[in-house]
Parts: structure tokens; C-alpha cells; sequence
């Protein structure tokens, strides 16, 4: 008997990004896949990375990529800067950061600059954002100035002087938890004339 009412979609438009393994549950097999990109349902956005037709991509699409690809990775540096809105750069790589024992992810897309992190330097002034329907791990915005200080021969000076400015001439920053990063980072002696030069 004919009926009006819409099929629900395989994939809703909310899943964001995902990988073939994240629908096994929903008993769609790489084939199906493969059957919903050709009628455009799914969208490939890289190598074993799609999106539901439809979806809207934002400037951060990048980030929930690299989080597909590296879960326990933490957006870090450049990337960070750039997705609190603390920099005029735009990295064409995703900088993620890694635990110093973690196996190097191997992946054709998106770009990433891999650099490792220990203990509380891993751990501290992480924040979870949903991008696209993704968990992305990024540090804080203090945790990120603090560790332009420390990566400053890799990222430049006038980069982590430049984030410094912008953490201080937003509203409700926290000079307790810009401390507190300097530390975690061993860069509170390199920090401090900084900041007391800009305040």
C-alpha cells in the first residue's frame, strides 16, 4: 500500500563526519557505502571520510577530520590559535598534538603537523568542541599561548607575542590560568616580561 511519509535517511545529516566503521551499527557495509556515495547521499571527503549530502561544512572541517583520524589527538598551536580566533594566520596543516608514546598516524588527509606532548603538558587546558557533529579535543586558549612560548623556534616569536596580545585584550581572560599553562609549559620566566610589557 503506497505511503506519503519520508523515509528516514541512513545517515542523518547530524552524524557529521564519519568513517564506514562509525555506521556498522546501522548494518550499512562498505558496499552500501560505496551504493550511497554514487546516489550522492554521502558525500567523500577524504581517503574512508564522508559526509551526509547536505551537511554543512564549516571553516573547522578540517579539525573534525583530523579528530576522526586521531581521536585522542589535541588541536594545539597554530590550529588552536586559529579556530579561538587568536591569530591572522591560517595553517594549512591541522597541528596536532600527541602523547610522547603514541604511534605516528599515518593518513593522506587532512594535512597534519604532528608534535608530542608529556604528562601535564598533554593533559592540561584541554577543551572538547563539537564541530559537525565531532568531538574535537583543542587546548584553551591560555594552554595555546603558553605553548607558542614553549614551540616559539618552531612557530615564531611574533606568533606567540601576537597570541599573547589577543588572550589579553579578550574579556574573561584568566591571568590565574595563563600562570598556571606558563608553568605547566616551563615558560613562566620567558612569559613574564612579555606580559608585563602588554598589561
Amino acid at each position: 500500500m503506497p505511503t506519503n511519509r519520508t523515509p528516514r535517511p541512513l545517515v542523518p545529516r547530524e552524524h557529521g563526519v564519519l568513517r564506514p566503521r562509525d555506521v556498522a551499527g546501522r548494518r550499512i557495509s562498505r558496499t552500501a557505502i560505496g551504493r550511497l556515495t554514487k546516489a550522492r547521499a554521502l558525500e567523500r571527503v577524504g581517503r574512508g571520510l564522508y559526509v551526509p549530502a547536505g551537511a554543512r561544512i564549516t571553516e573547522h572541517h578540517t579539525l573534525a577530520e583530523a579528530a576522526k583520524r586521531v581521536p585522542a589527538g589535541v588541536v594545539c598551536l597554530l590550529s588552536a590559535l586559529s579556530f579561538h580566533r587568536m591569530t591572522t594566520q591560517s595553517p594549512h596543516e591541522v597541528w596536532l598534538a600527541i602523547d610522547v608514546k603514541a604511534r605516528k598516524p599515518r593518513a593522506d588527509w587532512p594535512p597534519m603537523r604532528i608534535v608530542r606532548f608529556s604528562g601535564r603538558a598533554r593533559t592540561f587546558g584541554v577543551e572538547r568542541h563539537v564541530v559537525e557533529g565531532v568531538e574535537v579535543l583543542v587546548t584553551s586558549r591560555a594552554k595555546t599561548v603558553a605553548d607558542c612560548f614553549k614551540y616559539r623556534n618552531k612557530i615564531g616569536i611574533d606568533v606567540a607575542i601576537e597570541a599573547l596580545k589577543e588572550y589579553l585584550g579578550r574579556r574573561g581572560r584568566s591571568m590565574e590560568e595563563l600562570e598556571q599553562a606558563a608553568e605547566v609549559c616551563r615558560v613562566g620566566r620567558i612569559i613574564r616580561p612579555y606580559v608585563e610589557a602588554l598589561a
